[in-house]
């Protein structure tokens, strides 16, 4: 649950500034931030930016709501999504958000590639470089990936889920949901309820909603959290996540909060013993409806899925009123736009909708 030990800078060139150091840079001299050539984590965007992206989205999904869902404000720009890792969900809607804004859009799995025949990470983001192309999509096992490859391209690289680290365009698309269900995150409880050790989605979900001046509160087994964590604590700043909260059970966090997140349990990066098994976890910790009539009315629920419905959600809540997991993934496609553009296309306006007027003279 720390930043990656591999180097964040995110210059290609050696000796560039990281969008980190530069935002830092910026904030003492208290200048205006250049636009960003990465997105790689949220812990070094503003509360400013994350807004920005957000209403980007806003104007996205209303593109993807119209009959012809096509726009040419990437026309002539190359997007690669990389993915190491299994994914519908996050690689689909990159996809996706990258054709609906005109760009040609080309997949590439680790199966499929020459990193199967024993070509490095660096000699595969040096070949792809060489082609030419406009942004990189990565998800990648380990933690830290995406930022080594941000140093070895000139294209912009996002982060689509790097191990046990981030996913910050799944967090940009739970605020964006919530956002457009409550309005102003500030002082809505927030509780996260499952595999925090392992799940790249809790971490940064809690820094976003915490940007965003929501407070969150965690729930999950002793074995899940990390080592320097304790049950019935607040943490503090010195942890990267102060003010964060750990509740003795799941009832205590649920209680009277506005939003409610169950976590998947990461079985593919846990080693034995985490859970005695997947009965008592659904007994002790899984969402029901019992466990959401202590939110606040109205309250929503929400996964990053995949669900395992009946181990840390039950059918009945996954299916239910107060579910918005498919708006989630609706939501999606259009944070994923607003990102590509916002890298692709920068210094120009990010509202796309009213006609695609706009876009058209953009292009």
């Amino acid at each position: 649950m720390t930043n990656p030990t591999t180097t964040a800078g995110n210059g290609a060139a050696t000796g560039a500034k990281s969008d980190h150091e530069v935002a830092q840079v910026a904030s003492q001299e208290n200048v205006a931030l250049p636009p960003r050539k990465h997105l790689l984590d949220l812990d070094d965007l503003t509360a400013a930016e994350i807004t920005d992206l957000l209403d980007s989205a806003e104007g996205m999904l209303e593109i993807i709501g119209r009959d012809v869902r096509k726009t040419p404000a990437l026309r002539g720009k190359t997007i690669i999504t990389m993915f190491f890792e299994n994914s519908t969900r996050t690689r689909v809607s990159f996809e996706q958000a990258g054709k609906i804004l005109g760009a040609d859009v080309i997949n590439v799995t680790a199966s499929a590639s020459s990193v199967s025949k024993g070509e490095s990470l660096l000699n595969t983001v040096k070949t792809l470089q060489a082609m030419q192309i406009d942004a990189l999509v990565v998800r990648h096992p380990h933690s830290g990936a995406p930022y080594f490859i941000s140093n070895h391209t000139d294209a912009s690289v996002v982060n689509a889920g790097d191990g046990t680290h981030a996913h910050p365009t799944q967090s940009l698309l739970d605020l964006f949901t919530v956002r457009s269900h409550v309005g102003d995150l500030t002082g809505k409880k927030i509780a996260i309820v499952g595999d925090v050790l392992y799940s790249r989605v809790a971490r940064s979900n809690i820094i976003a909603f915490q940007k965003m001046g929501a407070e969150v509160t965690v729930s999950c087994p002793n074995t899940l959290i990390p080592d320097e964590w304790q049950l019935d604590s607040t943490l503090g700043s010195e942890t990267g996540f102060g003010g964060l909260k750990l509740a003795r059970n799941v009832d205590e966090a649920i209680d009277s909060t506005d939003v409610v997140m169950a976590l998947r349990i990461q079985q593919e990066r846990q080693d034995a013993g985490h859970l005695p098994s997947l009965r008592e976890y659904s007994d002790r910790w899984g969402i029901n409806a019992q466990r959401m009539a202590l939110a606040n009315d109205g309250a929503l629920l929400m996964h990053p899925g995949p669900m395992n419905e009946g181990v840390e959600i039950s059918s009945e809540v996954a299916h239910g009123a107060q579910s918005v997991v498919e708006e989630q993934v609706r939501n999606g496609v259009a944070v994923r736009m607003a990102v590509l553009y916002t890298l692709c296309a920068p210094g120009k306006s990010t509202r796309l909708a009213g006609g695609g007027d706009e876009a058209q003279a953009q292009a």
